[in-house]
Protein backbone atom coordinates (compact mmCIF):
# COMPACT_ATOMS: atom_id res chain seq x y z
CA UNK A 1 0.00 0.00 0.00
CA UNK A 2 1.81 3.39 -1.07
CA UNK A 3 1.72 6.65 1.44
CA UNK A 4 1.83 10.06 0.94
CA UNK A 5 4.76 10.78 2.48
CA UNK A 6 5.03 13.29 5.34
CA UNK A 7 6.82 16.26 3.37
CA UNK A 8 4.35 15.75 0.59
CA UNK A 9 1.26 15.94 2.72
CA UNK A 10 2.35 19.03 4.83
CA UNK A 11 3.38 20.87 1.18
CA UNK A 12 -0.38 19.71 -0.63
CA UNK A 13 -2.42 21.16 2.93
CA UNK A 14 0.30 24.43 2.79
CA UNK A 15 -0.64 24.60 -0.84
CA UNK A 16 -4.51 24.19 -0.10
CA UNK A 17 -4.50 26.76 2.97
CA UNK A 18 -2.48 28.91 0.94
CA UNK A 19 -5.71 28.95 -2.07
CA UNK A 20 -7.95 28.96 0.45
CA UNK A 21 -6.74 32.02 2.07
CA UNK A 22 -6.14 34.07 -1.49
CA UNK A 23 -9.76 32.94 -2.33
CA UNK A 24 -11.19 34.10 0.87
CA UNK A 25 -8.89 37.71 0.49
CA UNK A 26 -10.55 38.12 -2.90
CA UNK A 27 -14.23 37.52 -2.17
CA UNK A 28 -14.19 39.14 1.05
CA UNK A 29 -12.59 42.36 -0.44
CA UNK A 30 -14.60 42.82 -3.14
CA UNK A 31 -17.72 42.49 -0.95
CA UNK A 32 -16.45 45.95 -0.32
CA UNK A 33 -17.31 46.22 2.98
CA UNK A 34 -16.13 48.75 5.71
CA UNK A 35 -12.35 48.20 5.98
CA UNK A 36 -13.24 46.88 10.23
CA UNK A 37 -15.76 44.68 8.93
CA UNK A 38 -13.32 43.20 5.99
CA UNK A 39 -10.38 42.62 8.53
CA UNK A 40 -12.61 40.90 10.99
CA UNK A 41 -14.25 38.18 8.80
CA UNK A 42 -10.75 38.01 7.11
CA UNK A 43 -9.62 37.31 10.32
CA UNK A 44 -12.15 34.77 11.31
CA UNK A 45 -12.19 33.25 8.14
CA UNK A 46 -7.92 32.64 8.12
CA UNK A 47 -8.20 31.46 11.65
CA UNK A 48 -10.91 29.30 12.20
CA UNK A 49 -11.46 28.00 8.53
CA UNK A 50 -14.28 25.56 9.07
CA UNK A 51 -16.32 27.38 11.53
CA UNK A 52 -15.71 30.72 10.46
CA UNK A 53 -16.83 29.68 6.48
CA UNK A 54 -20.40 28.27 8.40
CA UNK A 55 -20.77 31.60 10.75
CA UNK A 56 -19.95 33.74 7.35
CA UNK A 57 -22.42 31.75 5.10
CA UNK A 58 -25.28 31.76 8.16
CA UNK A 59 -24.21 35.46 9.01
CA UNK A 60 -22.16 37.42 7.06
CA UNK A 61 -22.88 37.14 3.43
CA UNK A 62 -24.38 40.25 2.09
CA UNK A 63 -27.60 41.39 -0.71
CA UNK A 64 -25.51 40.13 -3.48
CA UNK A 65 -26.05 36.22 -2.61
CA UNK A 66 -29.98 37.07 -3.57
CA UNK A 67 -29.03 38.30 -6.62
CA UNK A 68 -30.52 34.90 -8.69
CA UNK A 69 -34.05 36.56 -7.40
CA UNK A 70 -33.91 40.14 -9.46
CA UNK A 71 -35.24 39.42 -12.60
CA UNK A 72 -38.78 37.77 -10.52
CA UNK A 73 -38.69 40.84 -8.60
CA UNK A 74 -38.47 43.35 -11.84
CA UNK A 75 -41.11 41.42 -14.32
CA UNK A 76 -43.88 41.72 -10.82
CA UNK A 77 -42.30 45.14 -10.15
CA UNK A 78 -43.17 45.80 -13.89
CA UNK A 79 -46.53 45.36 -13.37
CA UNK A 80 -47.40 46.76 -9.85
CA UNK A 81 -45.73 50.19 -11.35
CA UNK A 82 -48.84 49.89 -14.15
CA UNK A 83 -51.22 49.24 -11.21
CA UNK A 84 -50.05 52.05 -9.04
CA UNK A 85 -49.91 54.17 -11.78
CA UNK A 86 -52.34 57.12 -11.54
CA UNK A 87 -50.57 57.26 -7.50
CA UNK A 88 -47.07 57.41 -8.53
CA UNK A 89 -47.58 60.37 -11.28
CA UNK A 90 -48.85 62.30 -8.15
CA UNK A 91 -45.59 61.86 -6.33
CA UNK A 92 -44.76 65.98 -6.84
CA UNK A 93 -48.27 67.07 -7.04
CA UNK A 94 -48.61 66.06 -3.27
CA UNK A 95 -45.35 67.21 -2.19
CA UNK A 96 -46.41 70.44 -3.12
CA UNK A 97 -49.87 70.12 -0.98
CA UNK A 98 -47.60 69.36 2.17
CA UNK A 99 -45.42 72.08 1.77
CA UNK A 100 -48.55 74.09 1.37
CA UNK A 101 -51.01 72.48 3.53
CA UNK A 102 -48.90 70.96 6.16
CA UNK A 103 -45.26 73.12 6.29
CA UNK A 104 -44.37 71.78 9.25
CA UNK A 105 -44.17 67.94 8.44
CA UNK A 106 -42.74 68.82 5.25
CA UNK A 107 -39.04 67.52 4.12
CA UNK A 108 -38.37 67.27 0.53
CA UNK A 109 -35.35 65.40 0.67
CA UNK A 110 -36.72 63.02 3.29
CA UNK A 111 -39.92 62.17 0.89
CA UNK A 112 -37.53 61.49 -2.10
CA UNK A 113 -35.03 59.52 -0.22
CA UNK A 114 -37.56 56.81 0.95
CA UNK A 115 -38.95 56.89 -2.84
CA UNK A 116 -35.63 56.54 -4.14
CA UNK A 117 -34.53 53.93 -1.52
CA UNK A 118 -37.51 51.53 -1.11
CA UNK A 119 -39.60 52.21 -4.37
CA UNK A 120 -42.05 53.97 -1.98
CA UNK A 121 -44.90 55.58 -3.77
CA UNK A 122 -45.85 58.88 -1.54
CA UNK A 123 -49.77 58.47 -0.49
CA UNK A 124 -52.36 61.56 0.42
CA UNK A 125 -55.56 60.09 1.07
CA UNK A 126 -55.47 58.52 4.34
CA UNK A 127 -56.98 57.62 7.58
CA UNK A 128 -54.67 56.75 10.29
CA UNK A 129 -55.48 54.93 12.92
CA UNK A 130 -53.29 54.53 16.32
CA UNK A 131 -53.73 50.92 17.85
CA UNK A 132 -52.28 50.90 21.29
CA UNK A 133 -51.68 46.93 22.24
CA UNK A 134 -53.25 44.27 21.44
CA UNK A 135 -55.90 44.47 22.89
CA UNK A 136 -56.89 47.68 20.89
CA UNK A 137 -55.26 45.99 17.63
CA UNK A 138 -57.19 42.03 17.58
CA UNK A 139 -60.75 43.14 17.73
CA UNK A 140 -60.35 45.77 15.16
CA UNK A 141 -58.11 43.54 13.14
CA UNK A 142 -61.09 40.94 13.67
CA UNK A 143 -63.86 42.98 12.57
CA UNK A 144 -61.68 43.93 9.34
CA UNK A 145 -61.74 40.24 8.41
CA UNK A 146 -65.25 39.33 8.82
CA UNK A 147 -66.28 42.67 6.56
CA UNK A 148 -63.70 41.50 3.95
CA UNK A 149 -65.32 41.17 0.34
CA UNK A 150 -62.83 40.20 -2.33
CA UNK A 151 -58.96 39.91 -0.43
CA UNK A 152 -57.37 39.65 2.54
CA UNK A 153 -53.41 39.60 2.97
CA UNK A 154 -51.55 38.47 5.52
CA UNK A 155 -47.70 38.49 6.17
CA UNK A 156 -46.59 37.77 10.53
CA UNK A 157 -43.47 36.76 11.75
CA UNK A 158 -45.05 34.67 14.65
CA UNK A 159 -48.03 33.09 14.05
CA UNK A 160 -48.85 30.99 17.06
CA UNK A 161 -51.88 28.61 17.48
CA UNK A 162 -53.69 29.73 20.76
CA UNK A 163 -57.24 31.21 21.33
CA UNK A 164 -57.25 34.12 19.40
CA UNK A 165 -55.41 32.94 16.12
CA UNK A 166 -58.31 30.04 16.39
CA UNK A 167 -60.44 32.86 16.02
CA UNK A 168 -58.35 34.15 12.80
CA UNK A 169 -58.73 30.86 11.10
CA UNK A 170 -62.77 30.37 11.60
CA UNK A 171 -62.42 33.80 10.13
CA UNK A 172 -59.93 33.41 6.67
CA UNK A 173 -61.97 30.33 6.69
CA UNK A 174 -65.43 31.13 6.48
CA UNK A 175 -64.26 34.20 4.30
CA UNK A 176 -62.51 31.76 1.71
CA UNK A 177 -65.38 29.91 1.58
CA UNK A 178 -67.61 33.02 0.64
CA UNK A 179 -65.34 33.67 -2.39
CA UNK A 180 -63.08 35.63 -0.75
CA UNK A 181 -59.03 35.54 -1.84
CA UNK A 182 -57.31 34.86 1.27
CA UNK A 183 -53.62 34.63 1.26
CA UNK A 184 -51.01 34.44 4.03
CA UNK A 185 -47.21 34.42 4.64
CA UNK A 186 -45.61 32.97 7.82
CA UNK A 187 -41.94 33.52 8.70
CA UNK A 188 -40.42 29.56 7.83
CA UNK A 189 -38.55 29.51 10.83
CA UNK A 190 -40.78 31.49 14.08
CA UNK A 191 -44.11 30.27 12.21
CA UNK A 192 -44.31 26.83 12.47
CA UNK A 193 -45.05 27.65 15.67
CA UNK A 194 -48.61 27.46 14.54
CA UNK A 195 -48.05 23.48 13.61
CA UNK A 196 -49.06 21.48 11.03
CA UNK A 197 -52.57 20.96 11.83
CA UNK A 198 -53.52 24.16 11.95
CA UNK A 199 -52.22 25.05 8.49
CA UNK A 200 -53.63 22.05 7.08
CA UNK A 201 -57.08 23.26 8.55
CA UNK A 202 -56.65 26.49 6.41
CA UNK A 203 -55.57 24.71 3.13
CA UNK A 204 -58.16 22.35 3.42
CA UNK A 205 -60.39 25.83 4.14
CA UNK A 206 -59.09 27.75 1.09
CA UNK A 207 -56.72 29.83 2.31
CA UNK A 208 -53.57 29.95 0.79
CA UNK A 209 -51.05 30.10 3.04
CA UNK A 210 -46.79 29.70 2.62
CA UNK A 211 -44.20 29.90 4.56
CA UNK A 212 -41.62 33.10 3.08
CA UNK A 213 -39.48 31.87 0.33
CA UNK A 214 -40.89 28.85 -0.14
CA UNK A 215 -40.59 27.64 -3.19
CA UNK A 216 -37.99 25.40 -3.56
CA UNK A 217 -35.79 27.10 -6.46
CA UNK A 218 -35.72 30.05 -3.48
CA UNK A 219 -34.43 28.02 -0.77
CA UNK A 220 -31.21 27.56 0.65
CA UNK A 221 -28.98 26.89 3.87
CA UNK A 222 -28.14 30.87 3.60
CA UNK A 223 -31.73 32.14 4.07
CA UNK A 224 -31.86 30.22 7.30
CA UNK A 225 -31.01 33.49 9.29
CA UNK A 226 -33.06 35.81 7.40
CA UNK A 227 -35.77 36.60 8.95
CA UNK A 228 -39.21 37.81 7.74
CA UNK A 229 -39.94 40.47 10.52
CA UNK A 230 -43.10 42.66 8.85
CA UNK A 231 -46.33 42.06 10.50
CA UNK A 232 -49.01 43.46 7.96
CA UNK A 233 -52.76 43.10 6.95
CA UNK A 234 -54.26 44.02 3.65
CA UNK A 235 -58.01 43.91 2.86
CA UNK A 236 -60.02 44.62 -0.05
CA UNK A 237 -57.06 46.41 -1.36
CA UNK A 238 -58.44 49.36 1.02
CA UNK A 239 -57.54 48.61 4.16
CA UNK A 240 -53.66 48.13 5.92
CA UNK A 241 -52.32 47.33 8.85
CA UNK A 242 -48.63 47.74 9.79
CA UNK A 243 -46.44 47.95 13.18
CA UNK A 244 -44.79 45.53 15.96
CA UNK A 245 -47.85 42.93 16.80
CA UNK A 246 -47.96 39.39 15.41
CA UNK A 247 -50.76 37.10 15.87
CA UNK A 248 -49.70 35.79 19.18
CA UNK A 249 -52.02 35.37 22.19
CA UNK A 250 -48.80 36.51 24.13
CA UNK A 251 -49.02 39.88 23.16
CA UNK A 252 -52.23 39.93 25.30
CA UNK A 253 -51.11 37.99 28.64
CA UNK A 254 -47.59 39.19 28.51
CA UNK A 255 -44.74 36.61 27.29
CA UNK A 256 -43.13 34.47 29.81
CA UNK A 257 -41.58 36.85 32.87
CA UNK A 258 -44.44 39.20 32.13
CA UNK A 259 -47.82 39.80 32.76
CA UNK A 260 -48.49 42.22 29.62
CA UNK A 261 -47.65 43.42 26.65
CA UNK A 262 -47.13 47.20 25.30
CA UNK A 263 -46.84 47.74 21.46
CA UNK A 264 -48.22 50.10 18.69
CA UNK A 265 -49.97 49.52 15.66
CA UNK A 266 -51.48 51.06 12.80
CA UNK A 267 -54.95 50.70 10.91
CA UNK A 268 -54.86 52.62 7.70
CA UNK A 269 -57.99 53.36 5.35
CA UNK A 270 -56.94 54.55 2.09
CA UNK A 271 -53.82 54.46 -0.42
CA UNK A 272 -51.20 53.32 1.68
CA UNK A 273 -52.84 50.02 2.15
CA UNK A 274 -52.31 50.01 -2.21
CA UNK A 275 -48.27 50.17 -0.98
CA UNK A 276 -48.91 47.82 1.81
CA UNK A 277 -50.17 45.64 -1.19
CA UNK A 278 -47.64 46.00 -3.64
CA UNK A 279 -45.33 45.20 -0.67
CA UNK A 280 -47.54 41.83 0.27
CA UNK A 281 -47.55 41.28 -3.68
CA UNK A 282 -44.00 40.91 -3.80
CA UNK A 283 -43.09 38.86 -0.95
CA UNK A 284 -45.85 36.78 -2.46
CA UNK A 285 -43.77 36.54 -5.90
CA UNK A 286 -40.86 35.99 -4.26
CA UNK A 287 -41.94 33.16 -1.90
CA UNK A 288 -44.05 31.60 -5.01
CA UNK A 289 -43.34 32.60 -8.46
CA UNK A 290 -47.00 33.20 -8.24
CA UNK A 291 -48.47 36.72 -9.66
CA UNK A 292 -51.21 38.93 -7.55
CA UNK A 293 -51.39 41.75 -9.45
CA UNK A 294 -54.81 41.57 -11.16
CA UNK A 295 -56.39 44.91 -10.37
CA UNK A 296 -59.17 43.42 -8.10
CA UNK A 297 -56.41 43.86 -5.61
CA UNK A 298 -55.34 47.79 -6.03
CA UNK A 299 -59.13 49.29 -6.17
CA UNK A 300 -57.73 53.35 -6.00
CA UNK A 301 -60.93 54.58 -7.31
CA UNK A 302 -62.82 52.91 -4.47
CA UNK A 303 -60.62 54.61 -2.22
CA UNK A 304 -60.73 58.00 -3.48
CA UNK A 305 -64.46 57.87 -3.28
CA UNK A 306 -63.93 56.71 0.11
CA UNK A 307 -61.44 58.70 2.28
CA UNK A 308 -60.95 62.74 1.64
CA UNK A 309 -58.51 63.20 4.64
CA UNK A 310 -55.30 64.17 3.67
CA UNK A 311 -52.90 62.18 5.81
CA UNK A 312 -48.99 61.41 3.64
CA UNK A 313 -48.17 58.21 4.41
CA UNK A 314 -44.74 56.88 3.09
CA UNK A 315 -43.84 53.04 2.92
CA UNK A 316 -40.42 52.29 3.69
CA UNK A 317 -39.07 48.83 3.49
CA UNK A 318 -35.66 46.67 2.98
CA UNK A 319 -34.30 43.40 3.60
CA UNK A 320 -30.84 41.64 2.91
CA UNK A 321 -31.88 41.60 -0.57
CA UNK A 322 -32.22 45.36 -1.05
CA UNK A 323 -29.87 47.25 -3.34
CA UNK A 324 -30.10 49.92 -0.17
CA UNK A 325 -30.36 49.55 3.55
CA UNK A 326 -33.53 51.38 3.22
CA UNK A 327 -34.69 51.66 6.56
CA UNK A 328 -31.26 52.11 8.10
CA UNK A 329 -31.17 55.40 5.91
CA UNK A 330 -34.66 56.36 6.63
CA UNK A 331 -33.97 56.74 11.37
CA UNK A 332 -30.49 58.05 9.69
CA UNK A 333 -31.68 60.94 8.26
CA UNK A 334 -34.67 61.16 10.41
CA UNK A 335 -32.42 61.69 13.14
CA UNK A 336 -30.31 64.33 11.78
CA UNK A 337 -33.38 66.10 10.45
CA UNK A 338 -34.37 66.65 13.94
CA UNK A 339 -34.24 70.63 15.58
CA UNK A 340 -35.99 70.23 18.57
CA UNK A 341 -36.83 66.80 19.50
CA UNK A 342 -36.81 62.77 18.92
CA UNK A 343 -38.15 60.34 20.97
CA UNK A 344 -37.24 56.69 19.97
CA UNK A 345 -39.21 53.33 20.89
CA UNK A 346 -37.92 50.03 20.72
CA UNK A 347 -37.28 46.82 22.43
CA UNK A 348 -33.88 46.60 21.85
CA UNK A 349 -31.14 49.23 21.14
CA UNK A 350 -28.21 47.48 19.34
CA UNK A 351 -27.27 50.60 16.75
CA UNK A 352 -24.68 50.49 13.84
CA UNK A 353 -21.88 53.44 13.86
CA UNK A 354 -23.79 55.07 11.19
CA UNK A 355 -27.07 55.38 13.81
CA UNK A 356 -24.82 55.96 16.84
CA UNK A 357 -23.18 58.98 15.76
CA UNK A 358 -26.33 60.42 14.24
CA UNK A 359 -27.86 59.91 17.79
CA UNK A 360 -24.80 61.31 19.64
CA UNK A 361 -24.06 64.61 16.82
CA UNK A 362 -28.03 65.27 17.09
CA UNK A 363 -27.54 64.95 21.41
CA UNK A 364 -24.70 67.37 21.48
CA UNK A 365 -26.12 69.67 18.89
CA UNK A 366 -28.77 69.91 21.68
CA UNK A 367 -32.01 68.32 20.17
CA UNK A 368 -33.79 66.92 23.21
CA UNK A 369 -33.07 63.35 22.60
CA UNK A 370 -35.14 60.70 24.81
CA UNK A 371 -35.61 56.91 24.06
CA UNK A 372 -37.50 53.94 25.85
CA UNK A 373 -36.06 50.49 25.80
CA UNK A 374 -36.70 47.13 27.07
CA UNK A 375 -34.52 46.36 30.03
CA UNK A 376 -34.35 42.63 30.02
CA UNK A 377 -35.94 39.87 28.35
CA UNK A 378 -37.83 36.69 29.28
CA UNK A 379 -35.99 33.64 28.15
CA UNK A 380 -32.64 35.41 27.52
CA UNK A 381 -30.86 38.38 27.93
CA UNK A 382 -27.97 38.88 25.79
CA UNK A 383 -29.09 41.88 23.72
CA UNK A 384 -30.90 43.85 26.80
CA UNK A 385 -27.20 43.23 28.51
CA UNK A 386 -25.40 44.64 25.62
CA UNK A 387 -27.53 47.67 25.05
CA UNK A 388 -26.63 48.74 28.14
CA UNK A 389 -22.94 49.95 26.60
CA UNK A 390 -24.78 51.64 23.72
CA UNK A 391 -27.26 53.29 26.47
CA UNK A 392 -24.09 54.67 28.62
CA UNK A 393 -22.60 55.88 25.18
CA UNK A 394 -25.40 57.57 24.24
CA UNK A 395 -25.88 59.10 28.05
CA UNK A 396 -22.48 60.51 27.76
CA UNK A 397 -23.27 62.91 24.81
CA UNK A 398 -26.74 64.19 26.37
CA UNK A 399 -29.43 61.55 25.31
CA UNK A 400 -31.90 60.50 27.99
CA UNK A 401 -32.32 56.48 27.93
CA UNK A 402 -35.10 55.07 29.61
CA UNK A 403 -36.27 51.38 30.65
CA UNK A 404 -39.38 50.34 30.99
CA UNK A 405 -40.47 48.92 34.22
CA UNK A 406 -43.85 48.14 34.61
CA UNK A 407 -43.64 44.11 34.13
CA UNK A 408 -45.09 44.81 31.06
CA UNK A 409 -43.04 43.40 27.59
CA UNK A 410 -42.04 46.58 25.67
CA UNK A 411 -42.30 46.07 22.13
CA UNK A 412 -43.17 49.42 20.09
CA UNK A 413 -41.37 50.41 17.45
CA UNK A 414 -41.64 54.10 16.77
CA UNK A 415 -39.46 57.24 15.87
CA UNK A 416 -40.89 60.96 16.22
CA UNK A 417 -39.10 63.52 14.92
CA UNK A 418 -40.25 67.17 16.09
CA UNK A 419 -43.92 66.39 16.87
CA UNK A 420 -44.26 66.52 12.98
CA UNK A 421 -43.18 63.19 11.36
CA UNK A 422 -42.79 59.89 12.61
CA UNK A 423 -42.55 56.55 11.74
CA UNK A 424 -44.33 53.62 12.89
CA UNK A 425 -43.64 49.71 11.91
CA UNK A 426 -41.66 46.70 12.66
CA UNK A 427 -37.75 47.84 12.51
CA UNK A 428 -36.74 47.37 16.01
CA UNK A 429 -33.37 50.26 17.02
CA UNK A 430 -31.08 46.94 16.40
CA UNK A 431 -28.56 46.02 13.20
CA UNK A 432 -30.92 42.93 12.58
CA UNK A 433 -33.63 44.95 11.57
CA UNK A 434 -31.44 47.04 9.05
CA UNK A 435 -29.47 44.78 7.75
CA UNK A 436 -30.34 40.76 8.16
CA UNK A 437 -34.38 41.08 8.54
CA UNK A 438 -36.98 41.85 6.25
CA UNK A 439 -39.24 44.77 8.02
CA UNK A 440 -41.62 47.43 6.73
CA UNK A 441 -42.36 51.11 8.59
CA UNK A 442 -44.81 53.64 7.50
CA UNK A 443 -43.94 57.19 7.63
CA UNK A 444 -46.38 59.61 8.32
CA UNK A 445 -46.09 63.59 7.35
CA UNK A 446 -48.80 64.52 10.18
CA UNK A 447 -48.45 66.53 13.25
CA UNK A 448 -51.79 65.50 14.71
CA UNK A 449 -50.94 62.12 14.51
CA UNK A 450 -46.97 62.76 15.49
CA UNK A 451 -48.58 64.60 18.02
CA UNK A 452 -50.63 61.83 19.50
CA UNK A 453 -47.57 59.59 19.51
CA UNK A 454 -45.43 62.51 21.17
CA UNK A 455 -48.50 62.05 24.10
CA UNK A 456 -48.18 58.12 24.50
CA UNK A 457 -44.67 58.52 24.75
CA UNK A 458 -45.24 60.58 27.94
CA UNK A 459 -47.61 58.30 29.27
CA UNK A 460 -44.83 56.02 28.85
CA UNK A 461 -42.57 57.58 30.65
CA UNK A 462 -44.75 56.92 33.78
CA UNK A 463 -43.72 53.60 33.91
CA UNK A 464 -39.99 53.74 33.11
CA UNK A 465 -36.99 54.53 35.24
CA UNK A 466 -34.25 56.91 34.06
CA UNK A 467 -30.90 54.88 32.65
CA UNK A 468 -27.88 56.47 35.09
CA UNK A 469 -24.69 56.62 33.63
CA UNK A 470 -22.84 57.24 37.08
CA UNK A 471 -24.82 54.30 38.34
CA UNK A 472 -23.64 52.09 35.31
CA UNK A 473 -20.03 53.02 35.71
CA UNK A 474 -19.90 51.91 39.10
CA UNK A 475 -21.90 48.71 38.64
CA UNK A 476 -18.00 47.19 38.49
CA UNK A 477 -15.87 46.37 36.16
CA UNK A 478 -17.13 42.45 35.95
CA UNK A 479 -20.42 43.36 34.61
CA UNK A 480 -19.67 46.19 32.24
CA UNK A 481 -16.74 43.71 31.12
CA UNK A 482 -19.62 41.14 30.42
CA UNK A 483 -21.65 43.17 28.79
CA UNK A 484 -18.87 44.48 25.96
CA UNK A 485 -18.31 40.54 25.81
CA UNK A 486 -22.28 40.81 24.44
CA UNK A 487 -21.44 43.52 22.56
CA UNK A 488 -19.20 41.29 20.38
CA UNK A 489 -22.14 39.46 19.09
CA UNK A 490 -24.57 42.95 18.61
CA UNK A 491 -24.56 42.19 14.51
CA UNK A 492 -26.66 39.08 14.49
CA UNK A 493 -28.61 39.68 18.59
Amino acid sequence: MLTMPAWDLRALLTTLFALYVAGVAIFIILDNRSPQSTFAWLFLLVSLPVVGLLVYIFFGRSWHAFSGRSLSQQIVGSELNQALMPLMARHAAIMQRIAKEKPESYNRNLLNLIANNSGSILTEFNQVEVLQDAHAMYPRLLEDLRRAQSSIHLEFYIWTNDEFTQQVKDVLIERAQAGVRVHALYDAFTGRAMGKAYRNELQAGGVDIRPYLAHKRLRSLHNIQYRNHRKIAVIDGKIGYVGGMNLDKEQLSGPKGFSAWRDTHLRIHGEAALALQASFVVSWHNSTLEKLTDSVYFPIDEIRREVTEFTPVQIAQSGPDSQWSGLRQLYFFLIMAANRSIRIQSPFFIPDESISEALKSAALAGVDVRMIFQPRGGSYQLPYRAAHTYYAAMARAGARIFLYQNDTYFHPKTINIDGAICSVGSANMDIRSFSINYEINAVIYDQDIAGELARDFVADLEHCTEFSLQEYENAGIWRRFADSLYRLASPIL
